[in-house]
């Protein structure tokens, strides 16, 4: 699909259209899930903006490719398979790897510190407000067995990247105080 015109005007009746240009209400579900994944992406952007480790930029940029794949094949309605499952895969070594190098958790962290830990406690919270709205969609839709996990693996990533990363700037982290 190739983008010739931007500002149609398509959209100022209130509907939007899907990949096979089905129109739908711009509230429909899909484009909720659609939106979140969206600014999801932008997210991680500003994420990358302020990030100068390239392994883990380059982790970040696979991360803005699939959510395009994966708000591609949610656009078709899962008709066609975009997203590689695979990937969800990867995010959990990714964890594993990390989390084998961090102390456990014996409460809940305030989310904060530097910036760019702060970008990342807020992209994983609307990880999982992608995944509450993708779980309101059909699903019987094809391939929708594997857009839950991935996103809910990805807001597992975020935070403990967020982790991993202050551990190596020697940054206490913030308890919750019950008290």
């Amino acid at each position: 699909m190739r983008l010739s015109k931007i500002s149609t005007k398509t959209g100022d009746t209130g509907k939007s259209a899907l990949a096979k240009g089905e129109r739908l209400d711009k509230h429909d579900p899909f484009f909720e899930v659609l939106g979140d994944l969206d600014e999801l992406n932008a997210w991680v952007g500003h994420i990358r903006s302020s990030n100068d480790v390239k392994d883990i930029d380059k982790k970040l940029e696979s991360i803005q490719q699939d959510l395009f794949n994966l708000g591609g094949e949610i656009s078709l309605k899962g008709e066609h398979s975009l997203f590689d499952e695979i990937r969800t895969k990867e995010l959990e070594s990714d964890i594993e790897n990390w989390n084998e190098k961090l102390p456990p958790l014996k409460e809940f962290i305030l989310p904060g510190g530097e910036e760019i830990l702060s970008r990342m406690h807020i992209a994983r919270t609307v990880c999982r407000r992608s995944e509450r709205k993708i779980s309101k969609l059909d699903h019987s839709l094809p391939h929708y067995e594997k857009w839950i996990p991935y996103i809910n693996r990805l807001s597992d990533w975020f935070f403990v990247l967020a982790r991993y990363i202050n551990s190596q700037s020697d940054q206490s982290e913030t308890m919750w105080n019950r008290e």
